[in-house]
């Protein structure tokens, strides 16, 4: 397969993370770079050896060689340069959140043409142990699904040394708090080893900003949440609960489960040491056992470079991106629902959004 020649836009921590993953792919040629602040472009140019860097996203978006762009950046600073990627004719891996509300998703569909666009979100499908989690469930040997559940608690720590920064809890800058942060992996990862089968119709939800003993370990400027919990029914009667928390005065929890009729799945969607997805069966004879479907190790480096690498494919073959900008639509009003719910106290159907 020719290596496909890549542009990131964004040179921070997560630019810096592609990066690294396109200098240790075969399927990818990173040929240019470009962030506002240019020292950080040629930094990670001399790292990875990158021939360009640009002090803008449209003099990249220009360059007749880059046929394909990563945006990442902060979600405010993404719908017009995603509008002016697919415009130019680029093909577009946008970072998560897709975007700050269903309606600009909306935007960047109108445009796509035919070009391949693919959201960040679904990096966790590509460690070995979700993979194998998604065959599973592809056999349909759970019966019909009833509840996808998931359940992480992050307990405060300790006063921070530096304020994290301001886009991260904004939502003018980043969309809003946890749910975007972190939501759109864990949803995009329910719906995805279900099959992007599941259609959701109606949410209920609350959420809560940080509590006032650890208002410290946010920038003051912080409206979004920091802890969120919900309730989506889909079609046919199967139910989504979720709840993230974060400076919580709460212990440590990370769960994600899908239950089915006649069996379940517990697993564990972000890598981990001697890490373990159980699953369980009912029978007659000895009621619900238990086995195990994978146990082993994954890493961080995994996730990055089959997130390009998938995209790279996708680019060269035809086929869709694990996550299709369509499929990011359903995460996105999910989400959108979600804060309607919790801003006015009722459900909200996802027609609606």
């Amino acid at each position: 397969m020719t290596p496909l020649q890549l542009g990131i836009i964004g040179c921070g921590t997560i630019g810096a993370a592609h990066a690294h993953a396109a200098a240790a792919s075969e399927q990818i040629d990173l040929v240019a770079v470009a962030d506002v602040q240019r020292a950080l472009a040629e930094k990670i140019a001399a790292a990875r050896t990158v021939e360009t860097v640009y002090n803008s996203g449209a003099e990249l978006l220009a360059d007749a060689r880059v046929e394909a762009v990563v945006l990442a950046l902060p979600a405010s600073f993404r719908i017009e340069l995603g509008l002016q990627a697919l415009q130019a004719g680029k093909h577009l891996l946008t970072e998560k959140p897709v975007a700050r509300s269903a309606g600009e998703v909306r935007q960047l569909i109108s445009v796509q043409g035919d070009r391949v666009a693919a959201c960040c979100s679904s990096r966790f499908h590509f460690l070995e142990s979700n993979q194998t989690v998604a065959d599973w469930v592809a056999r349909g040997e759970m019966g019909a699904l009833r509840v996808l559940r998931c359940r992480v608690i992050f307990p405060a720590g300790p006063a921070p040394e530096t304020t994290p920064p301001a886009w991260r809890l904004s939502r003018e800058l980043n969309g809003g708090g946890i749910l975007v942060n972190w939501g759109c992996y864990d949803l995009d990862y329910l719906l995805g080893i279900s099959g992007w089968q599941l259609r959701p119709q109606t949410v209920l939800a609350q959420s809560w900003r940080v509590p006032a003993t650890f208002a410290d370990a946010v920038a003051p400027e912080s409206d979004g949440e920091t802890h969120i919990a919900g309730l989506v029914r889909c079609a046919g009667g199967t139910v989504l609960t979720y709840e993230r928390g974060e400076y919580a005065a709460a212990q440590a929890e990370a769960s994600w489960e899908v239950i089915g009729e006649i069996g379940s799945l517990r697993l564990r969607m972000t890598p981990a040491p001697e890490k373990e997805n159980l699953q369980f069966e009912a029978t007659r004879a000895e009621g619900t056992i238990s086995r195990t479907l994978w146990s082993g190790s994954d890493s961080y480096n995994d996730i990055h470079r089959g997130l390009l690498e998938d995209f790279a494919t996708a680019v060269r073959t035809g086929r869709p991106p694990k996550t299709t900008l369509a499929q990011a639509l359903l995460v996105q009003q999910i989400t959108d629902a979600m804060y309607r719910s919790a801003q006015t106290g009722e459900a909200v159907e996802i027609s609606s959004i």
